[in-house]
């Protein structure tokens, strides 16, 4: 194995006058000696996980922050509210959150609106595992959340989590355009705080 010294090359020259300067960098050699070398190839995945986990997951949350593309599954009164709260007077987009998109293979956010009997719950759990990871769901209303009006009807799931996991509930009959752009920004917050080397 060959080491870097003081005199070889230009690279080499850099690393010994940072080493000097002392910004805590240290030369290769160093750091991979031969009674070393197979621990340090060992910690490898710890420091790319590192790597990944700090600087470059606040880039990749970033992203995912500020590009959320929803599906939404309506089958209520829920449905005017999220139109209206894409709506110019509104406008979703400066919160990065894009108007709802068609595709679900495309998108990464469901915001699912409304009553959803047994009948239905199979569907939506197959709308669900279409979507690309990572995926987040929004459940908007009384209805969606906890069956709504009609909880005790024998064909209607009290809420959605029991059939897909839920990241954020936004309570209300229906609720308001403004009560639905705070349920998309808290689950920013969410995303914000995952760890990006789970879906790397």
């Amino acid at each position: 194995m060959r080491y870097i010294n003081q005199g070889e090359g230009e690279y080499g020259s850099f690393l010994y006058k940072l080493y000097l300067r002392g910004y805590g960098i240290r030369l290769l050699k160093d750091l991979v000696t031969p009674e070393n070398a197979n621990v340090f190839v060992g910690k490898l995945g710890d420091i790319l996980e590192k790597a990944i986990d700090k600087p470059l997951g606040y880039a990749i949350n970033w992203g995912r922050i500020w590009s959320l593309w929803p599906v939404h599954i309506e089958t209520a009164c829920c449905s005017v509210e999220f139109g209206a709260a894409s709506s110019p007077r509104y406008d979703v987009e400066r919160f990065g959150i894009i108007e709802a998109f068609g595709s679900l293979r495309q998108c990464d956010l469901v915001v699912v609106q409304g009553t959803i009997t047994r009948k239905m719950a199979p569907r939506l759990r197959l709308v669900y595992d279409q979507m690309p990871e990572p995926k987040y769901v929004i459940a908007m209303g009384a209805c969606a959340i906890t069956g709504g009006l009609y909880f005790d009807s024998y064909n209607v799931l009290p809420g959605i989590d029991g059939v897909i996991p839920v990241d954020v509930y936004v309570p209300g009959c229906p609720p308001r355009p403004e009560t639905l752009i705070q349920g998309c920004m808290l689950l920013q917050e969410k995303i914000k705080r995952m760890k990006a080397r789970k879906f790397v």
